[in-house]
């Protein structure tokens, strides 16, 4: 349904079963998927993709051109994956010609006031809490979740399974399967009540445990940490994981304990 009050321009393509409230703004060159929920006073600007069982919250805003002075009117997009929800006021900016496009995975919560800002790839199950700003070109991996307030410089990037205590500074890349926290941030340990609920065994969290432990604990240089758990840790996806990351990050890790 959508209502009288609304505008959704007529080039905008609407999927069966999607409500619209009064005063909501769809412009032109928007996809809505079937039976996603767009609330009242909620803007979905030009550009944007959004995908099925949605739901955005009044004030929202999806697509809107990017807080960057290098955008000069290219053609970019917004993507918003399926089951994803967007509260109140808060807001998902476009891509600039660095990536084109900015993106939301599946089953995402984004609590309000949040701020997604261009290039950002916020991948699948992923909890940002009321007020975390995300910088532009952040990349935040499946499963993670952030705390309220917290703020992601750019470039920045959360690995998977990662929990990032409110109020927290992340001016660092945080690799999978961390509790992170204090001020600085740092590692605080793993976790494990998180990566439980999801289904790892208690093999795979020991193994994680004992990866960071090498990593964070131990006196070594992260150089040598890495190539002490590749060569004494038996192979396993989480091992793999650890390391690709930590040895692909450009910006460095959080510190350890």
């Amino acid at each position: 349904m959508i209502s009288p009050l609304a505008f959704v321009h007529p080039e905008a393509k609407i999927g069966e079963n999607v409500e619209i409230g009064p005063f909501a703004i769809v412009e032109k060159d928007v996809e809505i998927g079937d039976g996603t929920i767009v609330d009242g006073n909620a803007t979905i600007c030009e550009h944007t993709r959004i995908g099925k069982r949605c739901h955005i919250f009044p004030s929202a805003v999806v697509g809107a051109i990017p807080q960057d002075l290098k955008f000069k009117g290219e053609l970019t997009y917004t993507f918003i994956g399926n089951d994803t929800t967007l509260r109140e006021c808060s807001t998902v900016h476009r891509g600039t010609a660095s990536k084109g496009k900015t993106v939301v995975g599946n089953n995402c919560l984004i609590m309000a006031y949040c701020h997604v800002a261009h290039d950002v790839e916020v991948k699948d199950h992923v909890i940002m809490s009321n007020a975390t700003q995300l910088a532009g070109e952040v990349v935040v991996e499946d499963w993670a979740i952030l705390g309220g307030g917290t703020l992601v410089h750019q470039f920045s990037h959360i690995g998977a399974h990662v929990m990032i205590q409110g109020g927290s500074h992340v001016n660092k890349d945080v690799p999978p399967y961390v509790l992170a926290a204090r001020d600085p941030i740092q590692f605080c340990g793993i976790n494990s009540v998180g990566l439980g609920r999801r289904g790892f065994t208690k093999e795979q969290v020991e193994a994680i445990q004992q990866a960071y432990r090498t990593i964070f604990v131990s006196k070594l240089n992260i150089s040598q940490a890495l190539e002490k758990v590749m060569t004494e840790m038996p192979q396993s996806v989480e091992r793999d994981l650890i390391v690709d990351f930590i040895k692909s990050s450009p910006r460095g890790v959080i510190k350890g304990i």
